[in-house]
Order: C-alpha cells, then structure tokens, then sequence
C-alpha cells in the first residue's frame, strides 16, 4: 500500500520539490545550440551541492551505475539520456530530468525544452505533452480512482495523434525518489494490470507522461540507459511531483509562485 503524507511532511517535500524547479531554470537558461549536455549537468550538479541536497540520480544502480545527476534526452531520445560531450544544435528538443533529496524529503521534475526553432509537428508534439500532464493535475481534484485519470490522458494524446509510452510510468514519492504506487498514464492493455488506487489527501506521485510522435514501443541503446524511439521519431517528457491535499492537488515541483515551467 502506498504511504500517506501529513501535512508537515508534504511541506517539507515542497521545499524539495522548489529546489528542483530552481535547477531546471539553471538549466532552462543555459539551454542554446552549441552548449553541451554535459556543461548543463555540471551546473545542475553545482546547484545541487550548494544548496546541501543530494542528487537522486547519479550513481543509481544498473549495468553501470547512472553517472550523471540529470537524464538529458534528445530528439528520439525519450528517457534516461546520459548527459556529456554532444553539442545542443538548432532544432533539437532536450528532455531534462532530475531530482534531489534535501531534508530527507524528495522531489522529481522533467521538462522537455525547444532549442531554437522546432518544426510545427514538434512543437504540438511538446504542448500535448506538457497539456496531458495540465490534465492530469485538474482531474487529480475532480476524480476518485487514478484509472479515471489515465483513461483521460490516454485519450486525450490519442486525439492529438500521438502515442502514449507504456514501458515506463510514473511513480510515489517521498522519502524514497521511487515508491509505491506505481502511476501509469494509459489505462487500456496491460496498465490494468498495475492496480489502481485512490485520490485521497496525503497521496504524494511523480507523474510523468512520455509522448511519442510515432510508435509508442522503445530501444534501449548500448549505454545500458538510453531509451530511445524504435522508429527515431521524436519523443517528449513533462514530469511533477504532485501531492493530493484536503483543498486539491497541489504542485510540489512547481516555481513559488504557482508556476510551472
């Protein structure tokens, strides 16, 4: 069963979760063609370590331990890019994730940026992303059971043309970056599978929508962490950590006043 959260405790997760969204502006702001993943990572690690928090990605386990303290994808990329030498270049669209721990509290935050002019169909590509996830956070107020909200969001990308990713989903969150319960964005095929669970105040999820323009089905790359499209079609990433309260949904990731990116 997943953790409920007091109200104290969900204050102090937002103190996390703003420090997340003060990085991705660190980052948001260095994003330019000709600037490396890498060079923007740094930064976001040296925020990080001067605010005493503890990045939650680096040195997460796998066939090699996760070396960087943001996912940076690009392009067909859709998570779990390793950041390093590429040189960003007019066109692309970067997926930055990442997290950090402080106070013993986490919070979770991705974003997926332009870089320079993008075509028409990427740019629809990135608002339904960034819109589905909007969606998400209203029905959070307005519905009981998460299923009702993920069949929304998964019909709402289906009329935008686009695919739902369902090989990686959302997720809890609190004094562990992944906790229970798991948060799926689609409720048809085999999220049902998953379980379902209720809205109700103390909840806190990391939710966490992955578009694709083409087939939702992903590779993974010979870095053991890259997740790409299989037919190299652009993908796009929104993510908040969000807690369910006895006055609706509120956005722990969000900036301090209310907004998002």
């Amino acid at each position: 069963m997943e953790t409920l959260r007091s109200p104290r405790e969900i204050e102090q997760m937002r103190k996390a979760g703003l420090l997340v969204w003060e990085a991705h502006r660190v980052a948001a702001e260095m994003l330019a063609p000709g600037v490396t993943t890498g060079e923007i990572d740094a930064a976001v690690e040296d925020y990080f370590i001067k605010n005493n928090a503890k990045p939650l990605f680096k040195g997460v386990p796998g066939y090699v331990p996760f070396p960087a303290v943001t996912c940076m994808s690009i392009n067909e990329e859709v998570v779990h890019g390793i950041p390093g030498d590429r040189k960003l270049v007019e066109g692309d669209i970067v997926s930055i994730d990442t997290g950090c721990k402080l106070g013993g509290w986490c919070g979770d935050a991705a974003v997926t940026h332009p870089c320079g002019r993008i075509e028409p169909e990427v740019e629809k590509l990135l608002d339904t992303t960034r819109g589905v996830l909007e969606l998400s956070i209203e029905l959070m107020g307005k519905c009981e059971w998460w299923s009702e909200v993920a069949s929304e969001m998964e019909a709402f990308v289906r009329r935008a043309g686009f695919s739902v990713v369902e090989a990686f989903v959302g997720h809890g969150i609190g004094r562990e970056m992944h906790e229970k319960p798991q948060v799926p964005n689609f409720w048809s095929g085999r999220s049902g599978k998953r379980g379902d669970f209720k809205l109700v105040p103390g909840l806190v999820i990391a939710v966490e929508p992955m578009v694709n323009m083409g087939s939702p089905r992903v590779r993974e790359q010979p870095d053991h962490w890259t997740q790409s499209t299989v037919d190299g079609k652009p993908s796009a990433h929104f993510e908040h950590t969000i807690a369910i309260t006895e006055s609706g949904p509120k956005v722990l990731t969000g900036g301090p006043n209310g907004e998002s990116w």
